[in-house]
């Protein structure tokens, strides 16, 4: 009786992955101001959620703050690509900072948006999660006129004004199904809730979850490159293991593999958030490729082709210093 041939170890290789355009230019933003002004240019925040890219841009000089407070009068700051609300840019005029807003474009549509429906009166009902820097910046926009609502279950719950009329807008970065899923339990409560002119989930969110839908079903392991605190390298995972994986990690470096998590696994899938240098994912294939995963197999959900033009103060500078 001859004994079964050993299954072939391999990996799928999630495309699109990795940076967005707008992860592209905020991190190009921080390069170039350094390049411009020299250092320290200060970032207030994260310029995006990921260990890896901040930490090398520290050692370029840029120092990451909390609030403008801890800007010193006069220098240049960085706001982040997550958005911030009108008075975070009142308060670096009043400390004469020179700031340059390196706001995805994607996220600043949301805050027109805002304001859109504010002006018209709306209560607006924001899908989001509490306490995310996009959240923040998007409620300053019109903080009298935003509810927010964290979920589905909250869905049921959430309190409206019967005398207004109601619109909803959600984060960029969350799950499209779960933000669908949102808004389905939100329109039988309130069947003349008002869509937004346009769908808010970012092109790059939605397209790197649909990557990871197509080789999840056939993966044993799927491996998230990304920081615990980037929302949608999160959704990535649990997007993931929804959609057929037997198990979904999320590292931000090849070193923290378990190597108990490969033990009797064939088929994994790797794939990274949209604030993830490709150096890192390729540390993971390596990492893999030493232990048997050496065949790579790419699996392209979308062909992406979308940039966007550094912020326009950065723009200036630039042209004023010859660049």
């Amino acid at each position: 009786m001859s004994t079964p041939e050993p299954a072939v170890k391999r990996i799928l290789l999630a495309a699109p992955r990795g940076y967005c355009a707008g992860v592209d230019r905020a991190v190009q933003t921080v390069e170039k101001a350094l390049e411009v002004h020299g250092a320290p240019v200060y970032v207030r925040k994260e310029i995006v959620h990921n260990r890896h890219v901040v930490s090398t841009l520290q050692a370029k000089g840029a120092i990451f703050v909390e609030e403008n407070e801890e800007v010193p009068e006069g220098s240049v700051v960085v706001f982040s690509a997550h958005g911030v609300a009108p008075e975070v840019h009142e308060q670096a005029k009043q400390r004469s900072l020179h700031a340059i807003d390196a706001t995805c474009p994607l996220v600043t549509k949301v805050h027109q948006e805002a304001r859109r429906f504010a002006a018209e009166g709306y209560q607006i009902l924001l899908i989001g999660h509490e306490g995310h820097e996009e959240v923040i910046g998007t409620t300053g926009e019109a903080p009298e006129h935003i509810t927010l609502v964290d979920g589905p279950e909250h869905a049921d719950s959430v309190p409206v004004d019967p005398q207004r009329p109601v619109a909803w807008l959600s984060q960029t970065t969350l799950s499209v199904d779960e933000t669908l899923e949102t808004v389905a339990r939100l329109k039988q409560r309130l069947p003349l809730l008002v869509d937004p002119p346009s769908d808010d989930i970012c092109y790059a969110t939605q397209n790197r979850q649909q990557a990871v839908k197509q080789i999840a079903p056939q993966c044993d392991l799927v491996i998230v490159v990304g920081s615990q605190n980037s929302s949608n390298s999160v959704r990535l995972m649990e997007v993931a293991r929804e959609s057929g994986a037997k198990q979904s990690v999320l590292v931000d470096f090849a070193r923290e593999i378990d190597q108990s998590w490969l033990e009797g696994v064939v088929t994994i899938g790797v794939t990274s958030g949209a604030s993830v240098p490709e150096e890192l994912v390729d540390e993971v294939l390596d990492y893999l490729a030493a232990r048997g995963w050496a065949d790579v197999q790419v699996v392209q959900a979308v062909e992406e082709r979308v940039t966007f033009a550094l912020p326009p103060a950065l723009r200036k500078d630039l042209k004023a210093a010859g660049l």
